[in-house]
């Protein structure tokens, strides 16, 4: 313990005395700040002796933990001085970030501000965090191990800056009085429970429920069919002799590379009043045309082709983890492969099935794209969020309580999912030997996974052929003439004198690839790491943690885009119009999909294996790295794919924190949509989605395929 609080100390020290305190113009990585070391690059003990003494409150906390360590007191007096010392900083730092701000005056202090924190407050507040929880390990908890202490203490503090604090911005104007009059509850019931957002006028036979229910019904048969479509292509994969697997595994990933709007515009040129095929049938058998897209059924065909990859993604590995040697016990018992699946295999997948639906939920909560271009008069509560916020009469309480609502769908899944999951355990990965032959389907469930996944598969190859060709015509729908025109204009190349890019899209391709390159190990790292510690370990407070986990998942991205804007536009934290927030957003948006992968993955994974681990020598970051990732290929590789793809394909959680300097291809392909430059933006996107692919494969090559036995086969049939 007091080794690792030392170098905590030290690198405390050094952020404070020798790093820039406030952001640096340029940048921290371009080093300006070293040029300028007693001006703008001023550390804290620099500015802490010019006159800004509220400087000082970080020193003392770090100056307490050198006085306890070099005390010597007995472990526990020594863990308590370490607690309290890193508590101490912290708090100051707190104080001072949001008391003394760029504008105004405060405690007393005249004309005191202060731009934005820095590198060296980052770092200072880093060390003096793992002094707590250096401290905390040295008191019992977490079984005394430092790492998991650690890993807790940073997972909570991401989770509370760049979720809690910004959404604190927004939740807040819940509260708002009508007039600006100030802050209440008087009017909080009566809005959030408003007839207009919670009608049932449908299921009495009116058109359309209120955007409430209208979100809930939708959710839910969302969440069951992906969660059906996921297990039909993952019981494929896993379970049967299928010779075209490697077609089938482009096909399921497709719709989660595909850039925002360009699945709505490829179904409305399909079965739209004068698509391909509504014309078809009513040449063919006379049919009526009819508007029948733009509404429910429109919007839930659009999110079961964007979603079911999710599913899929999240069960493939739960599949495979279930032991053969459980379906040959049960064989052995005279069970019949009906038997032994719906008896022993399928409930054994209840935590990828559980966590599959979950995430299909809230994915249908919070679709802010597909609802908005086949909507129609199809309510729902993302859209009417946009709305609130960037409607003729901006409306931020209306906003914040739709926000809540959604907040309380999400909680309601949540507790709901955890009720039917229970407290049984579900390992089946042991470190026993087994044959590794897994039980053959039985042919009525092989039959009925053909039925589902294989038109589905034929079904999402005909839209991406579409969508391919109306990048190669002039104007898909109207005007079929063949042209290279839309990607010489996006993506074109001159060589004279070197290469130059003069196409208009090459700026945001390269800034939206460097982004989500960064952003999605990081992504996956905070999701599976959460993930461990919510399977793995037990601590106070573990269920609000768990949840809060999925904060940012649950609400629409506009909503975290503005939050992001009112929260980090201005000290303490200044980060918009910078490529780090760009960063940021992504990995605390798409962070919830490795959580709820890597737990899915994690519980089937025997404790055992860890207690052996540990009961060798081995401390829990050895166990984890050496053990516990290697199990987790499906996860990992589920957690990079889809944070790397989000982080491309996303847009209504950038579209407010894009800039001149920093735009990304979702903005792009937003703004040719809004010229009605729709070559353009189908040829972008048909760019993204090979890219996007060509990513997907080399991960899977480079993460490999996950070895649980010494042979992974299927029983013949």
């Amino acid at each position: 313990m007091t080794r690792t609080a030392g170098i905590w100390l030290m690198i405390g020290l050094a952020g404070y005395a020798l790093l820039p305190w406030y952001i640096s113009a340029g940048g921290f990585w371009s080093f300006g700040w070293l040029a300028a070391p007693l001006g703008a690059g001023s550390s804290a003990l620099v500015w802490a002796m010019s006159g800004r003494l509220w400087l000082v409150g970080p020193l003392l906390g770090l100056g307490f933990a050198a006085a306890v360590l070099a005390a010597r007191r007995p472990p526990l007096a020594t863990a308590r001085g370490l607690v309290a010392a890193g508590a101490l900083g912290l708090a100051t730092m707190l104080g001072q970030g949001l008391m003394i701000l760029g504008t105004g005056t405060r405690f007393g202090l005249a004309e005191a501000s202060q731009p934005g924190m820095g590198a060296g407050a980052f770092v200072t507040a880093a060390a003096l965090l793992f002094l707590i929880t250096t401290g905390i390990s040295g008191l019992g908890r977490g079984r005394g191990d430092a790492f998991v202490t650690g890993l807790v203490g940073l997972v909570v503090a991401l989770v509370a800056v760049f979720v809690f604090y910004p959404m604190a911005f927004i939740l807040i104007r819940a509260f708002e009085l009508k007039g600006g009059a100030g802050f209440g509850v008087s009017e909080f019931l009566p809005r959030f429970f408003a007839p207009e957002i919670w009608s049932v006028s449908c299921l009495g036979g009116g058109r359309w429920c209120g955007p409430a229910v209208n979100s809930l019904l939708l959710a839910l048969l969302t969440g069951a069919g992906t969660t059906l479509l996921g297990l039909a292509f993952a019981l494929i994969f896993t379970r049967t002799d299928f010779p075209a697997k490697r077609l089938l595994r482009v096909l399921t990933i497709l719709p989660i590379i595909t850039p925002p709007f360009v699945i709505g515009l490829a179904l409305i040129l399909l079965f739209g009043r004068a698509g391909t095929i509504t014309e078809f049938f009513a040449d063919a058998f006379g049919w009526e045309k009819t508007r029948w897209l733009y509404g429910f059924w429109g919007v839930w065909l659009a999110q079961m082709l964007s979603f079911a990859p999710i599913a899929f993604l999240v069960l493939i590995g739960v599949v495979e983890g279930v032991s053969p040697s459980m379906e040959e016990a049960s064989q052995t018992l005279n069970a019949t492969r009906w038997q032994t699946f719906r008896y022993v295999s399928l409930p054994l997948m209840r935590p990828g099935l559980a966590n599959a639906f979950l995430l299909g939920f809230i994915e249908s909560l919070a679709d802010f794209g597909n609802p908005l271009v086949l909507g129609g008069n199809f309510n729902v509560l993302s859209t009417d969020i946009y709305f609130a916020i960037v409607g003729t009469v901006a409306d931020p309480a209306k906003a914040a309580i739709l926000s809540m609502i959604l907040l309380a769908m999400t909680l309601s899944a949540f507790v709901l999912q955890r009720q039917w999951l229970g407290n049984k355990s579900y390992a089946t990965v042991t470190g026993k030997a087994d044959s590794g032959r897994h039980a053959a389907l039985s042919s009525g469930v092989r039959r009925a996974c053909y039925a589902l996944a294989l038109p589905w598969a034929a079904f999402t190859l005909a839209v991406y052929l579409l969508i391919v060709f109306g990048s190669f015509v002039k104007l898909w729908g109207y005007d079929h003439t063949f042209t290279l025109i839309h990607y010489k204009r996006a993506f074109g190349i001159i060589m004279r004198n070197g290469i130059h890019f003069t196409g208009a899209a090459w700026d945001s391709y390269f800034t939206t690839l460097t982004i989500s390159a960064i952003s999605a190990p990081l992504t996956a790292a905070v999701g599976l790491a959460t993930a461990y510690l919510l399977v793995r370990q037990n601590f106070i407070g573990k269920g609000a943690f768990e949840f809060s986990t999925m904060l940012s998942f649950a609400i629409p991205g506009t909503v975290i885009g503005v939050a992001y804007v009112m929260a980090f536009n201005f000290p303490p934290i200044e980060l918009t119009g910078t490529a780090l927030i760009l960063i940021i957003v992504f990995v605390f948006r798409n962070m919830p999909v490795g959580v709820r992968g890597g737990i899915a993955a994690m519980s089937q994974l025997d404790r055992s294996l860890d207690e052996a681990s540990i009961m060798l020598g081995a401390n829990s970051a050895t166990t984890l790295r050496r053990v516990i990732l290697p199990l987790l290929g499906p996860a990992i590789l589920a957690a990079l794919t889809y944070s790397f793809v989000r982080a491309i394909t996303s847009v209504s959680a950038v579209i407010f924190l894009v800039s001149a300097r920093h735009n990304m291809a979702t903005a792009f392909i937003v703004g040719r949509v809004e010229n009605n430059e729709f070559g353009i933006a189908i040829a972008y996107a048909t760019v993204l989605i090979v890219t996007m692919l060509a990513a997907i494969l080399a991960l899977q090559a480079l993460i490999g395929r996950r070895r649980l036995r010494r042979t992974d086969r299927v029983e013949a049939h």
